[in-house]
């Protein structure tokens, strides 16, 4: 069981505590008593059980992380949020933990609903507490988790929070992908919308790029070409598929740029691998398709490798 399982499966029985798991009935008789006759307990209080974990916290002693992953709120959103919590109060108590450097609870999940509560004007809400120690990295993973089901974040907030975990674990994608329970092609989709240029981005923020699209858009080498070509797609309306069809004219543009009758006779297919510390590329001038990339990729692979062996190792 990783770390991160072990936090969520703690996580699970803060919960499961809050709702009454493992605890007497309200009305149980104490230990070493007799039992009350059953008309003594209510059919109303009948299952009924008190939580410990559960507290109505003064939002003047809530304050946010400010390592939260999500860094936009949308204010129409959180209008309509306090208008529901002023209207109908809280459905859903928030998850919080205690920091004695701050002398406040700190929100692990649920500020979008603090922040419309303090519009509503509410002067308390219902929280689950956290106890125990917790890291930075499993905090960001639970806040992960907690927005992606929600579907909250936005792409470019999502690739740096899969960015920073990677960082603070040393996580690869393929673990980002394993501990978040989602697939690792959407890592590795996030993490190439980094590499585009800050105007990209905005534009990806902002709803007029789709990430699908700016996925292939990040194909391209060249920033200016990337900037100049997601305008482009923007302007234009451009599907993801045309998209595509603009990437590899422009890929055949740079890269047979240096005349005619240099690369006049022969294809040259050109594709970018993005790992976790770098990307690879990869040019073919001779044969196509994934094999050719294969077994180019294994032939540079040796050198590497031969160029890491002891000199008397690689004499021999």
């Amino acid at each position: 069981m990783s770390k991160l399982d072990e936090l969520m499966k703690a996580s699970r029985g803060i919960a499961a505590e809050s709702m009454g798991a493992g605890r007497a009935p309200v009305g149980a008789p104490m230990h070493g008593a007799s039992p009350p006759a059953a008309a003594a307990t209510p059919d109303r209080l009948q299952g009924v059980v008190r939580s410990k974990s559960a507290a109505e916290i003064p939002l003047a002693k809530i304050g946010p992380d400010p390592d939260q992953p999500r860094e936009e709120f949308d204010p129409e959103a959180l209008r309509r949020l306090a208008d529901s919590l002023r209207t109908r109060g809280q459905l859903q108590p928030i998850r919080v933990r205690w920091d004695e450097a701050r002398s406040q609870y700190v929100i692990v999940c649920g500020e979008r609903r603090w922040r419309a509560a303090e519009m509503a004007g509410l002067q308390t809400m219902s929280c689950v507490i956290m106890d125990g120690p917790i890291s930075p990295g499993d905090l960001l993973a639970l806040q992960m988790i907690e927005n992606l089901l929600r579907e909250d974040l936005k792409p470019v907030e999502q690739a740096r929070a899969f960015k920073a975990l990677m960082d603070r674990h040393g996580w690869s994608t393929r673990q980002v992908a394993q501990e978040l329970a989602i697939t690792q092609s959407n890592v590795v989709r996030a993490l190439a919308l980094l590499e585009l240029p800050e105007v990209v981005q905005e534009q990806i923020e902002q709803g007029a790029l789709p990430p699908a699209t700016a996925y292939e858009v990040s194909k391209v080498e060249d920033p200016d070409e990337q900037a100049g070509l997601a305008a482009r797609v923007v302007s234009e309306g451009m599907s993801r598929a045309e998209t595509v069809e603009a990437v590899r004219e422009t890929k055949e543009r740079t890269t047979g740029g240096q005349g005619r009758g240099a690369s006049e006779g022969r294809k040259i297919t050109s594709r970018v691998f993005r790992g976790t510390t770098g990307k690879v590329s990869v040019e073919l001038r001779k044969g196509t398709g994934d094999e050719a990339i294969v077994a180019l990729l294994r032939e540079v692979l040796g050198q590497a490798e031969a160029r890491l062996a002891p000199e008397g190792q690689a004499a021999a």
